[in-house]
């Protein structure tokens, strides 16, 4: 179904800015689907290095195997669970975090999305923001995936339910 353009903000946003992130994004480094992380070395740092190419980092779910993490989902949910403490905001909603891990299991290129109940962009308090990142950075037994007998690199999601700032589900 095609959507017809209602407002004046959406014809600037198809016809004056959508170009521009085309010819400055798409153009600098070939995307090849919806939410590939672009390398941002201001935001990424340094460090953490690829050990094939861009164009071979495949999405978690590729091989089948769906998140490969040490100890599993109760084991994130452990983690999860014990370490975030609960912050006050009447925000509710859903915050999801996507990085890559390389052949290594080393993550890096951290990338935070979040919407509300109804799905729509929500920026939550810097305290729940910011714990969850971080409890993510921390997570450091993330298992190598092979594909084809190679190790890979991989795109990883984490999705964390929020109610009022309590953290109540972790979708892997």
């Amino acid at each position: 179904m095609i959507k017809k353009i209602k407002s004046a903000g959406q014809v600037f946003l198809f016809t004056i800015v959508l170009p521009f992130f085309i010819s400055d994004t798409l153009l600098a480094q070939e995307i090849r689907w919806v939410d590939d992380i672009v390398a941002d070395s201001l935001q990424d740092g340094v460090t953490f290095k690829l050990c094939n190419t861009e164009a071979q980092i495949i999405q978690y779910f590729n091989n089948g195997k769906g998140a490969e993490y040490l100890g599993g989902k109760p084991a994130i949910d452990s983690l999860f669970f014990t370490s975030y403490h609960k912050v006050h905001t009447d925000i509710s909603g859903m915050i999801r975090i996507r990085f890559v891990v390389n052949c290594l299991g080393e993550t890096g290129r951290f990338r935070l999305l979040s919407a509300d109940s109804n799905y729509q962009p929500v920026v939550f308090p810097d305290a729940v923001n910011s714990q969850l990142m971080q409890i993510t950075k921390s997570m450091n037994c993330w298992q190598t995936k092979l594909w084809k007998d190679v190790k890979i690199d991989y795109y990883q999601n984490l999705i964390f339910r929020i109610e009022q700032g309590q953290l109540t589900n972790i979708i892997v």
